[in-house]
């Protein structure tokens, strides 16, 4: 009985130490795109290849990584893992914020102008819930999306196709930056919030006749659940290196833009700024030191790194506006 004991502890044992292994190498993060990815295949640059490339292999790097797509798996180790899923998510919601826009402003003319209808669908397919497994499953329909961002790509890329459009315009985006500012500010302050720290209620101000719906304190406590403080680092670096992606995409395909606004270099700032997030993590887990104390705060180094890409935002969106 003894000796039976001892080797089903003996298996167990393994069994735990191949998962760990098999769940290491599945939180490998993917690379980050080059530009030599993002370059046209076709002989003259054509605009908006880059962008619409850079989406669908942001796309196939989450779901032709190591372990594949994880955030739906119901099965170990993957449903131990949730740095990776995380990671899976930030860098999905960036996607779908890409996407959303390609549609609503980067394939159309003006507000009257019809949406392309591969985009329209391709971002439909994006929003399926990242989790569902069964059917229809996130692989699935967003390998679907993938397809269609394809054919998007196909048509804009044949000159004799005039019915699909990527246009490269200030305005356009500013549309995108938009979006990019308010989500790298929440990012911000999620990061911020793994040390707590008392807030003041700055929703109405600079409007003295706004208001709300219902009231709320002068001043509130927030603070990110110990559970939770790895979880949005990991969201981050997943969104932020689907941002640097699109980004480096954006470089080339408004090209001529940035430089009528002389505004190359605040967009390669933005760039470098997102590069420092992806450098790697050599803690065995995510510290969460308080401020100025002897333990390194991996939120806040973090949260440093995404103010300065959003004030770069900030600074890039005002020269397209002015000009």
């Amino acid at each position: 009985m003894q000796m039976t004991w001892k080797k089903g502890a003996l298996i167990a044992a393994l069994i735990i130490f191949i998962g760990y292994i098999i769940s290491v190498w599945w939180s490998v993060e993917p690379d980050v795109l080059s530009h030599q990815e993002l370059k046209s295949e076709v002989g003259s640059e054509v605009v908006g290849y880059a962008t619409t490339t850079s989406l669908v292999l942001t796309m196939e790097k989450l779901l032709d990584k190591s372990g594949g797509w994880l955030s739906n798996d119901v099965m170990p180790p993957s449903v131990f893992m949730d740095n990776m899923p995380a990671f899976e998510f930030g860098a999905l919601e960036q996607a779908r914020d890409m996407a959303l826009i390609m549609r609503k402003e980067f394939s159309r003319s003006q507000s009257q102008s019809a949406a392309d209808k591969d985009l329209l669908a391709a971002h439909s397919k994006l929003n399926i819930e990242h989790t569902s497994w069964l059917v229809p499953s996130a692989e699935g329909e967003y390998r679907d999306a993938i397809k269609l961002l394809k054919v998007y790509r196909a048509k804009i890329s044949d000159p004799a196709n005039q019915d699909a459009q990527f246009y490269a315009r200030a305005d356009n985006l500013n549309e995108w930056l938009k979006e990019v500012q308010k989500r790298l500010g929440s990012m911000s302050q999620r990061l911020s919030a793994s040390v707590g720290q008392e807030r003041l209620n700055t929703d109405l101000a600079g409007d003295s006749e706004a208001s709300q719906s219902t009231p709320n304190n002068a001043s509130m406590e927030i603070k990110t659940s110990w559970w939770k403080i790895d979880d949005v680092f990991y969201e981050t670096r997943g969104a932020t290196w689907a941002l640097l992606n699109f980004m480096k995409a954006i470089e080339v395909d408004f090209a001529d833009v940035l430089k009528k606004k002389n505004a190359e270099v605040s967009l390669q700032q933005i760039i470098r700024e997102l590069e420092e997030t992806q450098q790697p993590v050599w803690s065995p887990i995510i510290l969460n030191g308080s401020g100025f104390g002897v333990v390194a705060n991996h939120s806040l180094v973090m949260a440093n790194y995404i103010s300065r890409a959003n004030a770069a935002v900030i600074d890039l969106t005002n020269l397209l506006t002015k000009g």
